[in-house]
């Protein structure tokens, strides 16, 4: 059986060498992921890159989305991270979910979409709620594009409400929080190793 790789995409709104809750959340489920033996990618902070607003694999003019796409299809386990803003997800996170949607058409020999077969885990931040909609809305929009969402994938952390501490201002991550992501990185570990040895059939 060949390795398990993973890859987190940050959408973070802070360009890099930016300090980012988002990335340091998802930087701890690739730990725990790499104590599984999953190889991990470096991480893709989006907001460093030039991602066209569309619908299609590549929009032409500069646009760097095929680079993240080719990362992403090289992954078995997708980390998708996002802060929270205004009780949503950031503007970058729902264009990388506008821009997956491409992937529902690029089929294999047995008709089956591109992201078939792949696992995806959330992580959430933010200093305000909002985090249990904006993981919903992140595994309906990831099943819908072929992504199988592990039991329990989702890790987040909120700050009390009306105040501003960050999730990166934390002296570490709390214990609720740790034990949130070593079970998302485990159970997504043991998805797509099922995944890896049995894909699902032929449409």
């Amino acid at each position: 059986m060949s390795e398990l790789r993973a890859v987190a995409l940050i959408c973070s709104l802070k360009p890099s060498p930016a300090p980012s809750s988002t990335e340091l959340l998802a930087s701890q489920v690739l730990d725990q992921l790499a104590g599984h033996g999953v190889a991990v990618a470096p991480p893709i902070r989006l907001v460093d890159y030039d991602v066209k607003p569309g619908v299609d694999a590549d929009m032409g003019d500069g646009d760097q989305w095929p680079e993240v796409r080719q990362a992403i299809r090289d992954a078995d386990i997708l980390v998708f991270a996002t802060p929270t803003w205004l009780g949503h997800m950031s503007s970058v996170a729902q264009r990388a979910l506008e821009r997956l949607d491409a992937e529902l058409s690029d089929t294999d020999a047995g008709g089956r979409p591109a992201m078939l077969g792949k696992v995806a885990v959330t992580a959430v931040v933010g200093n305000e709620d909002g985090a249990h909609k904006i993981i919903a809305d992140v595994f309906q929009g990831l099943n819908d594009i072929g992504f199988t969402i592990a039991a329990q994938g989702g890790t987040y952390w909120n700050g009390e409400a009306m105040q501003g501490t960050d999730y990166k201002d934390l002296d570490g991550p709390p214990e609720p929080v740790a034990v949130t992501t070593a079970n998302a990185a485990r159970n997504a570990t043991h998805l797509a190793t099922a995944l890896n040895s049995r894909q699902y059939p032929p449409y």
